[in-house]
C-alpha cells in the first residue's frame, strides 16, 4: 500500500489530477498494488480566504506519506512570486528535494523539428540552490542592510548584505549560492543515473565563464566525481545549451544543470519534444518524501472546459511508481501513452480533438486491455 498526498492545487490542476488517479486505480484493479489517497487543500484559494501558504501543521501532515502528487499551483490574482516562493519552493525546501528530474523523450509524431530524428534526454537539475534561494532584497537611497537566511537540511546559513553606494538610487539583489556537500550528493545521483540508463557521458550545464565563483565550484565538484566515478564529463555553457537542443537535441542523453538554468533549459526542452503537455516533472529526495507533477501552469482561463492535455500528469504517476520502486509499472503507464496516441487519440494542442477526460479513459482502457 503506497500513502499518496494529493494536493490538486489551483486552475486546471483538479482536473489533471483526477486523469493521474484513474490512471494509478486501474493499475490498483489489474496488478498487486494498492493506493491510499488523502486531499489536501494547499493552493491559492485558502491563501486568499486564510492567508496561508504552506504551514508547519501541513509539512507535519504530509510527512505521514510515501509520495506528495500535485497538480498545478498558480492564481492570476495573487502576486507573481507569492505562491511559487511560498508553497511551491517551499514544499521542496521543506522535504530537501534536491534533484529534480525531467525526462524529455521525443514524443512522435508531435515534436516541433523540421528534421527527423530520435532522442531520449533525461535532465537532472539541482533543486535547492543557485539563484532560487529566496535570500535578496531592496535597498532604498543607496544605504542600507539586507540580512539574509537560507535555512536547509543541509545548514542553517546566515549573511549581511551591506550597501553604500555614492549614487542616492534603489538597488536589488538577488543572491546565488552553492553548497559543496549539495553538489557533491546531487553529482552521486546523477551519476548513479548514469550508470542505470547503461551510459558514459554527462553534459554539466553553467555559466562559469561570468558567474566564475559560483560555477567554478559546481565544475570543480562535477571533474572530481566523474574522475573516480569513470564517467565521461562534458562543460557546456547555458547559452551554446541552448543552441544546441534545437539544433541537435539527438547529440545529448544526460545533462545535469544548476536551479535556473535548468528551470530554463527544461521548457525549451519539452517544446522541441512535443509541448508543455507531455512534460511531467519530479522533485526527488533519494532519502525521503518526493514530489510529482505535470509541468505546465495552473491555466486558469481553461479551468472547468474539459481541453487540458492530461498526459503530463499521467506521466507523472508513471515518475512516481518509478520512483516507489514499481518501475514495472511505470512502464505499463508509458506503452498505455503510446498506445492512445498510436490510435490517433489527443487533444488539441497536439492536434487532435479528444477532451481531457477522454484521453484519461484512453489510457485507462490500453492499460485495461493490455492486461489481458
Amino acid at each position: 500500500m503506497f500513502k499518496i498526498a494529493v494536493l490538486p492545487g489551483d486552475g486546471i490542476g483538479p482536473e489533471v489530477v483526477a486523469e493521474g488517479i484513474k490512471v494509478l486505480d486501474v493499475l490498483s484493479e489489474n496488478y498487486s498494488v494498492k493506493f491510499d489517497y488523502q486531499e489536501f487543500e494547499i493552493n491559492s484559494e485558502r491563501y486568499l480566504r486564510t492567508g496561508d501558504l504552506l504551514t508547519d501543521d501541513d509539512v507535519e501532515q504530509l510527512k505521514k506519506f510515501d509520495t506528495i502528487f500535485l497538480g498545478a499551483i498558480g492564481d492570476d490574482r495573487i502576486k507573481p512570486g507569492v505562491l511559487e516562493k511560498g508553497i511551491l519552493l517551499a514544499l521542496r525546501f521543506s522535504f530537501d528535494q534536491y534533484i529534480n528530474h525531467r525526462p524529455a523523450p521525443l514524443w512522435k509524431p508531435f515534436g516541433r523539428l523540421k528534421r527527423d530524428m530520435d532522442f531520449n534526454i533525461d535532465v537532472f537539475r539541482e533543486n535547492t540552490e543557485d539563484y532560487y534561494i529566496g535570500a535578496g532584497g531592496r535597498i532604498s537611497n543607496g544605504k542600507g542592510t539586507i540580512d539574509l537566511r537560507v535555512k536547509r537540511q543541509l545548514y542553517d546559513l546566515k549573511a549581511r548584505l551591506e550597501v553604500n553606494a555614492d549614487a542616492a538610487d534603489d538597488y536589488a539583489f538577488e543572491i546565488g549560492m552553492m553548497s559543496r556537500r549539495n553538489i557533491d550528493r546531487f553529482a552521486d545521483f546523477v551519476i548513479d543515473n548514469v550508470k542505470m540508463f547503461g551510459e558514459k557521458h554527462i553534459t554539466v550545464v553553467d555559466k562559469a565563464n561570468v558567474c566564475s565563483n559560483i560555477y567554478g565550484l559546481w565544475r570543480e565538484v562535477w571533474t572530481e566525481k566523474c574522475r573516480k566515478a569513470g564517467i565521461d564529463l562534458g562543460f557546456m555553457y547555458v547559452d551554446a545549451m541552448s543552441m544546441a537542443l534545437v539544433k541537435n537535441p539527438d547529440k545529448f542523453r544526460v545533462i545535469a544543470t544548476p536551479n535556473m538554468f535548468g528551470d530554463i533549459l527544461t521548457d525549451l526542452l519539452a517544446e522541441v519534444t512535443g509541448g508543455l503537455g507531455l512534460a511531467p516533472g519530479g522533485n526527488i529526495n533519494p532519502q525521503g518524501i518526493s514530489m510529482f507533477e505535470p509541468v505546465h501552469g495552473s491555466a486558469p482561463k481553461y479551468r472547468g472546459m474539459d481541453r487540458i492535455n492530461p498526459v503530463a500528469t499521467i506521466l507523472a504517476t508513471k515518475m512516481m511508481l518509478d520512483n516507489l520502486g514499481r518501475r514495472d509499472l511505470g512502464q505499463v503507464i508509458n506503452d498505455g501513452v503510446r498506445t492512445v496516441f498510436d490510435q490517433g487519440i489527443y487533444t488539441q494542442d497536439l492536434g487532435g480533438t479528444a477532451k481531457t477526460h477522454e484521453v484519461g479513459d484512453a489510457v485507462v482502457e490500453a492499460i485495461r486491455r493490455s492486461k489481458k
